[in-house]
């Protein structure tokens, strides 16, 4: 009996050219993802600064409204139940760096200077290319 002899030839594998072509577009697309994230981060934390803005200055606007002379600080707010808390500012993350903006001294109206708007206390560049101490 003669004996043949098979021999099998596998190709299964993958070669270091396609393995670095793969690589590449992973790494690609990790690239944009992270950095989409970052921006998206970013949107985010603007929205939240608009809200607690908007949100101190009703209360700011609410408080003259009710006693016509505008409160000596923020804190005064909670004192007085305007609002539950000084809220965190998303850039800084603390409730200490708003800055406060008192309103000017009027001789024919014997109101006291008061906090009349706030603003952030970043100084960091935002999405549109404004300083969040501007908003």
């Amino acid at each position: 009996m003669v004996k043949t002899e098979r021999r099998f030839h596998c190709d299964a594998g993958w070669t270091l050219v396609e393995l670095l072509v793969v690589l590449s577009l992973v790494a690609t697309l990790a690239g944009m993802a992270v950095a989409s994230y970052g921006t998206a981060i970013t949107r985010s934390r603007e929205a939240v600064l608009k809200e607690d803005l908007f949100r101190m200055r009703d209360a700011i606007d609410q408080y003259f409204a009710d006693r016509n002379e505008y409160p000596q600080g923020l804190q005064s707010l909670v004192v007085d139940g305007y609002l539950r808390a000084i809220p965190e500012d998303p850039f800084t993350g603390l409730t200490t760096t708003w800055r406060p903006v008192l309103s000017a001294y009027d001789p024919s109206n014997p109101v006291l200077p008061g906090v009349f708007d706030v603003y952030s206390g970043s100084e960091r560049i935002a999405l549109d290319g404004s300083l969040y101490a501007e908003w």
